[in-house]
C-alpha cells in the first residue's frame, strides 16, 4: 500500500502513527486488549505489534496482565493526560465558573471540548445527589447526542457537518436525534436561542443543558448542567439557561471581552 500523502506533501510516519493507533485503540477499550484482537483491528502484523507493545511496556506507556497475552494503557498515559489538564488555560479559566453553577444547583457540571465530532469531558463537578449522571474526565462521547456538542456543532456552519460527522450517526438511546434534517433544524434552534439541550439522548433519566463558550471562533468548549428528569422540575430549565449564559458572560468579562455589568 503506498504511503498516505496529506495536503501539503506531508507523510506521516508510518512507525509513529502505528504507535499512536495503539495508543488511541486501547484509550477507547474499557477492557485491555488481546495482540491478536488488537492487529485485527489495526491491521498491523502481529510481528510489528508485538514489537511496538514491549517497547511501549518498556517506556511505562502500556501494562500488561500477569500472563502477558492481555495489553491496557499505562501510567505514562495517565501523566500525560494530566500534565494536559493541567496546562490547559481553558481548564484554569472556566474553574471558578464550574464552580459557582455547582454551588447554585448541586447537580453535574461539565466542561467540554470538541475533538472532531466527539466530546471529551475536561473537567467535572459532581452532584451531591445520589442519583446523578456517570461520566469521566477524558470520556469520549458523540458530539451530536449531547448538548455539549450540539452547543459546538452549531457554531459551524451546516455545511461543515458532513466533514464532521459520518452518517449514519449512532444512537445512544431510544431519544437520541441521528436523523439529518432533524439535527440540523436543532443546530438551527441553538443558534437562534444560544443554549443546548439534549433530552435523554445521552443517557435515559437525564437531561443536559449546555452552551459555548465563545474564547475562539468557532468556538471550541462548552459548559454544560445535568439534571436527572425527576429533578428538573425544581431546578427549572429558565433558571439554568440563565446561569449558564450568566457564566458565559463572566468567562468574557475576565478575559476582558466584556465590560463587567
Amino acid at each position: 500500500m503506498a504511503p498516505m500523502t496529506l495536503p501539503g506533501g506531508f507523510q506521516p510516519v508510518k512507525s509513529s502513527t502505528r504507535t499512536l493507533e495503539v495508543l488511541e485503540a486501547l484509550a477507547a477499550s474499557p477492557q485491555r486488549r488481546s495482540l491478536v484482537d488488537l492487529a485485527r483491528a489495526l491491521d498491523i502484523p502481529k510481528s510489528s505489534l508485538h514489537g511496538i507493545l514491549r517497547t511501549m511496556a518498556q517506556r511505562g506507556w502500556v501494562e500488561s496482565d500477569p500472563t502477558g497475552t492481555r495489553f491496557g494503557l499505562g501510567v505514562r498515559a495517565l501523566q500525560v493526560g494530566a500534565a494536559y489538564l493541567t496546562s490547559d488555560d481553558t481548564v484554569g479559566l472556566l474553574g471558578g465558573v464550574l464552580d459557582d453553577l455547582s454551588r447554585q444547583f448541586g447537580e453535574t457540571v461539565h466542561l467540554g471540548r470538541l475533538d472532531g465530532a466527539h466530546i471529551v469531558y475536561l473537567a467535572k463537578r459532581e452532584s451531591v445527589h445520589p442519583l446523578r449522571l456517570y461520566s469521566a474526565i477524558g470520556r469520549q462521547l458523540p458530539a451530536h447526542a449531547t448538548a455539549l456538542g450540539k452547543a459546538l456543532l452549531a457554531e459551524r456552519p451546516d455545511d461543515a457537518l458532513d466533514g464532521l460527522l459520518t452518517w449514519p450517526l449512532p444512537a445512544l438511546t431510544p431519544h437520541t436525534v441521528t436523523d439529518p434534517d432533524a439535527l440540523r433544524a436543532e443546530l438551527a434552534a441553538v443558534r437562534e436561542h444560544g443554549y443546548a439541550v439534549d433530552r435523554e439522548e445521552n443517557t435515559e433519566g437525564i437531561v443536559c443543558f449546555a452552551t459555548a463558550v465563545p474564547l475562539a471562533a468557532p468556538a471550541t468548549d462548552a459548559i454544560s448542567l445535568s439534571v436527572p428528569v425527576a429533578r428538573l422540575g425544581a431546578a427549572g430549565e429558565d433558571r439554568i439557561v440563565a446561569a449558564l449564559r450568566r457564566a458565559v458572560d463572566q468567562v468574557q468579562a475576565a478575559r476582558g471581552l466584556l465590560s463587567p455589568a
